[in-house]
């Protein structure tokens, strides 16, 4: 990089860096303001050990401590969402200084392009993108179980334990637990349903405890590559003859693992799983079985059809989820692309007209690729659908970027 492109690549960081840092401060402020009282109830919670347990002071400085504790891995979080629209804002701010101080002008005067002016901003968004999924891949995954959390929850450090409702796995079995340690992997009071092909019960497996284990596929050979649930005094007893003795079960595969079972408890979890992650839930041979069994298969005692529906649907989900934050990445860098052309001006003129113009495309384009990365799309496959909206946006792109006059 010459002495403009670190000029200009320094001015656009320390814009973002500074709306960024704005952003989240307003969004805490605000929170905290509404739900001050939670935050005080939970330092005072938090503070009730020690000399000067019910101090002024020391209640004050815990509160601190609760709102960061709260906020700072929900702020990683806000950075993936926000990013693209913070770039875009950067990118305004920026080139809005260099039309006000006339250095674009100075810049056409050295015989430079304003497409140069464009190359470093690029070079940057493209910087917070890696960072982004950086972020996504390697920080957020870990922190998990501190993103779920509600203001109920302040100072927790663990999900604690909940209840599995009824639903099926991917083989059409359904599954219940009166506790699930969402922290520790286990499951209390478990009871699972085993259909036939009309969806009518054929087992009941019922287990005072069940622990999730992945074997060592070194140990147990090639074949062990997925994890199951192990059942503590597990047995299955039959629902079409109840003369028929109940079977000890003491292991059952299914792809409904301790990651699907936190997803299925916590909405929000599903965003917090890494491409590796996403990845692991896909490549489950029980998955993969209710995919490629055929309805009416001998040997069969698993509602095939169903499970069949089942199971595609929740991998088009994953699918849809892993592939959808590429798409939402790159729609952030064609959202700023499609708007550099209203900011770089050889002359100067109202930047704020420009803002109006461009601020609406802006949000179009990034919402755009966001409901484009959830939405399906009937007969398109999810690794395609989810970049319709970027598909979309490129002509666009090309449009603006061709009507810049330099």
């Amino acid at each position: 990089m010459n002495l403009l492109d670190r000029y200009i690549a320094r001015q656009y960081l320390i814009n973002t860096a500074v709306l960024l840092v704005v952003l989240f401060c307003f969004v805490v402020a605000i929170d905290l303001s509404i739900n001050f009282g939670k935050f005080v109830g939970a330092a005072r919670d938090l503070a009730k050990n020690g000399e000067h347990a019910g101090s002024t002071l020391r209640v004050a400085l815990v509160t601190v401590f609760a709102v960061f504790d709260f906020w700072w891995p929900k702020l990683l979080q806000l950075f993936n969402y926000m990013i693209g629209l913070v770039l875009v804002g950067g990118m305004g701010f920026t080139c809005s200084q260099m039309v006000r101080t006339r250095e674009l002008t100075a810049v056409l005067s050295s015989g430079q392009s304003l497409y140069r002016v464009a190359r470093p901003i690029i070079i940057v968004a493209l910087g917070f993108t890696v960072l982004q999924a950086l972020n996504q891949e390697l920080v957020i995954p870990r922190i998990a179980p501190l993103l779920v959390r509600e203001h109920d929850d302040i100072g927790k450090r663990q999900l604690g334990m909940t209840n599995v409702r009824l639903g099926a796995d991917g083989a059409g079995r359904l599954w219940y637990a009166r506790e699930f340690d969402a922290d520790k992997g286990t499951l209390r009071d478990l009871h699972i349903i085993e259909r036939d092909r009309e969806g009518l019960a054929l087992l009941a497996i019922t287990a005072p405890e069940a622990r999730w284990v992945v074997p060592n596929a070194r140990a147990a050979g090639s074949e062990a590559r997925t994890g199951a649930w192990e059942l503590v005094n597990g047995e299955a007893r039959s629902r079409r003859d109840q003369s028929t003795p109940p079977i000890a079960v003491t292991r059952v595969e299914t792809d409904l693992d301790v990651d699907a079972m936190r997803v299925r408890r916590f909405e929000n979890y599903r965003q917090s799983l890494s491409w590796a992650q996403i990845g692991q839930m896909l490549a489950s041979p029980t998955l993969q079985h209710a995919l490629t069994t055929p309805a009416g298969t001998p040997g069969t005692t698993s509602s095939t059809a169903p499970a069949a529906g089942q199971a595609l649907r929740r991998v088009e989900e994953l699918q849809r989820i892993r592939w959808g934050r590429v798409a939402a990445m790159l729609s952030n860098i064609l959202a700023l692309a499609v708007c550099l052309p209203f900011f770089l001006r050889r002359e100067p003129t109202n930047m704020m007209m420009q803002s109006v113009k461009g601020v609406p495309v802006a949000l179009t384009a990034i919402m755009g690729g966001v409901l484009g990365s959830t939405v399906a799309i009937p007969g398109v496959p999810p690794q395609l659908s989810v970049f319709v909206a970027c598909l979309i946006l490129l002509p666009i792109v090309i449009m603006y970027a061709t009507s810049v006059k330099t």
